[in-house]
């Protein structure tokens, strides 16, 4: 199975600490957080992965190389400017365009979730998209879903007024799987985002789903947080 693990990005919200480091990079109990990424998609069979990359990407290039030492195989994909998370998957078109579906995974996201439960349940629904969700209040994202847990509404970085009337407890967690068609969704050459322009306009196919996380999952998008999983982290 195939994974890309989107670390391109600055992490400028961490301020002084990513300034000499890449985010992904950043050590969680003697190990860079990319190594405990790469450790769960490999436990559940996701084992030929694409990591894009930006700033300092020799640093990530010369820790893990083509992946044999991490029992995975590594390809990487270097963006010369920002791609955004959609733009970022599209420039791996010729990487995932087979038949099988595929997962996306932020850079910044440290899980222990079952992914092996989820791409059944992505395939049980022929889903074009399954997003794994969490509960959260004031997120940057809201997820409403119905009783089968297709995806109804979907509002990237909604205004307060936005969040009005809205009583979904679910966001998105920076964890998805896909079917190779929602490339076709994807501008060729262009920066764009996966939530932003992909998922919230296309809701209405009915072929997106949500996944609900029950493992533990943190997104290390502050140095608190970075703290918070030194803390609670059990390598998966």
């Amino acid at each position: 199975m195939k994974a890309m693990i989107l670390s391109a990005g600055y992490g400028t919200r961490l301020g002084n600490v990513t300034k000499e480091t890449p985010k992904p990079m950043l050590d969680v109990n003697g190990k860079p957080m990319l190594e405990y990424i790469i450790n769960n998609l490999r436990k559940h069979g996701f084992n030929q992965l694409a990591i894009n990359l930006h700033f300092m990407p020799e640093v990530i290039k010369e820790y893990f190389s083509d992946g044999s030492n991490f029992g995975v195989k590594i390809v990487y994909s270097y963006e010369e400017e920002l791609l955004g998370t959609a733009g970022g998957v599209k420039k791996m078109e010729s990487f995932f365009i087979d038949e099988s579906p595929f997962l996306v995974h932020y850079g910044d996201v440290i899980t222990n979730q079952d992914f092996s439960a989820m791409l059944r349940f992505h395939m049980k629904k022929k889903a074009l998209a399954t997003l794994l969700l969490h509960q959260r209040k004031k997120s940057n994202s809201v997820v409403s879903l119905d009783e089968e847990n297709r995806v109804i509404g979907f509002l990237e970085r909604p205004t307060d007024e936005e969040r009005k009337g809205i009583k979904s407890p679910w966001v998105n967690s920076g964890v998805c799987i896909c079917e190779p068609e929602i490339l076709k969704l994807i501008p060729e050459g262009k920066a764009c985002d996966l939530p932003r322009d992909i998922f919230s306009k296309n809701i209405s196919s009915g072929r997106f789903f949500g996944f609900p996380l029950n493992a533990y999952r943190c997104a290390i998008d502050s140095f608190e947080r970075l703290e918070q999983v030194r803390k609670e982290l059990v390598d998966p």
